[in-house]
């Protein structure tokens, strides 16, 4: 009777995976979420690098055609050329500096940290996906693992498998598969992340001194009239 039916049991742990399929298909139904999760990540990945790249944000070459802009035409050629590149963040930082120009200089300087503040701010809240994926894939895996390691067990005890340490050695490995497959996604996600993020804050720098540069080229084109 125990050798009858032990021997099903022992059928139901296959001597090993072939492919890279097989393992990923022996993590379950919760390997699915993690798909979508690493799909998702991907997709952010890849939308925020193109977004934050330098000529998408207002690089050097607008920061060097707007400070030459003021130093030959004044808060009006610079005007004109941040109206002309509006689709970029710096520009519209910018744009704020000059409209305000002859305002008082408490009021001005409040225009342009509100102004960096508010692209920064939207820049930075597109990363979000990114951390929440960072911190559900993990939990995902784990629960892939407890879920598991739950079947395994009761397989064991319902199959009378209680003297076959390979079965419950096989039950395992499965179990953590989707522990494995949580941190892949999770690691890559938050290095992408913080990568992202110092493209940010290079940015908030950026603009910093793009805006003394164009303070310093004002002053000095109005200082020989002085």
């Amino acid at each position: 009777m125990a050798l009858g039916s032990a021997a099903p049991a022992a059928a139901q742990a296959p001597t090993g995976l072939d492919s890279l399929f097989d393992l990923v298909v022996s993590g379950g139904p919760l390997m699915i979420p993690l798909a979508l999760c690493s799909v998702i990540a991907l997709a952010f990945v890849v939308e925020r690098w193109l977004r934050l790249s330098p000529g998408r944000l207002g690089g050097g070459g607008f920061a060097r055609d707007l400070v030459a802009a003021v130093r030959d035409g004044g808060v009006p050629r610079g005007l004109a050329l941040c109206e002309e590149r509006r689709s970029k963040p710096l520009a519209r930082i910018m744009s704020a500096a000059l409209s305000r120009w002859n305002a008082p200089f408490l009021e001005r300087e409040k225009s342009v940290e509100d102004a960096g503040t508010r692209e920064v701010k939207q820049l930075a809240i597109n990363l979000r996906p990114l951390v929440v994926i960072t911190t559900i894939a993990p939990l995902l895996g784990l629960l892939g693992t407890v879920w598991g390691m739950i079947l395994a067990f009761a397989n064991i005890g319902l199959h009378e498998g209680m003297g076959k340490p390979e079965m419950l050695a096989y039950g395992i490995s499965q179990a953590l598969v989707t522990t494995a497959a949580g941190l892949a996604i999770a690691i890559p996600t938050q290095a992408a992340y913080f990568y992202l993020k110092s493209k940010v804050d290079r940015f908030a720098r950026h603009s910093e001194e793009l805006y003394d540069d164009v303070s310093k080229s004002l002053d000095t084109r109005v200082a020989p009239g002085a």
